[in-house]
């Protein structure tokens, strides 16, 4: 196991993950897209365990209900959004990847959410889109061949 840091754009806020992670995707729900001002929004996922703060985040983190049971943590003195929390997945913490220093164990495998997306932000690489009303279930693609992208 592999300890990474990462931290927010002023360095008030600083954690490290140890690896490997759980996942990585590319995130397209309109409150990625509000949270960042981007889209998509490249995530990945440790266990809850595996996710500490280097030092203590208390004067600096904030954290903002984003829906029930949700939670986004981000930094209150430059604005930069690290963390992602829901009930869904209790025992993760999701983690903006563009806050990680180093490099994480694997590429953004999917896209989630897709359904969800911008009209300016449509990819064109070759990984499986994906959707519905929880942002896994596989979507077919447009040219009618019945596998996801």
């Amino acid at each position: 196991m592999t300890d990474v840091p990462g931290g927010c754009l002023c360095g008030a806020l600083r954690y490290r993950v140890t690896l490997p992670s759980l996942w990585c995707a590319f995130c397209h729900c309109g409150m990625c897209r509000k949270a960042h001002g981007a889209s998509p929004v490249a995530w990945f996922g440790v266990p809850r365990d595996r996710f500490a703060w280097i030092a203590s985040p208390d004067e600096h983190l904030g954290r903002y209900a984003s829906s029930p049971g949700a939670t986004r943590s981000f930094c209150r003195r430059c604005g930069s959004p690290l963390l992602f929390e829901s009930e869904r997945w209790a025992d993760q913490v999701h983690v903006a990847l563009a806050t990680l220093d180093g490099t994480l164990d694997r590429p953004p495998s999917a896209h989630v959410f897709f359904d969800d997306r911008a009209g300016w932000a449509t990819p064109t690489d070759d990984l499986p889109r994906l959707g519905g009303p929880d942002g896994t279930t596989p979507i077919a693609p447009p040219d009618g061949s019945g596998r996801s992208r």
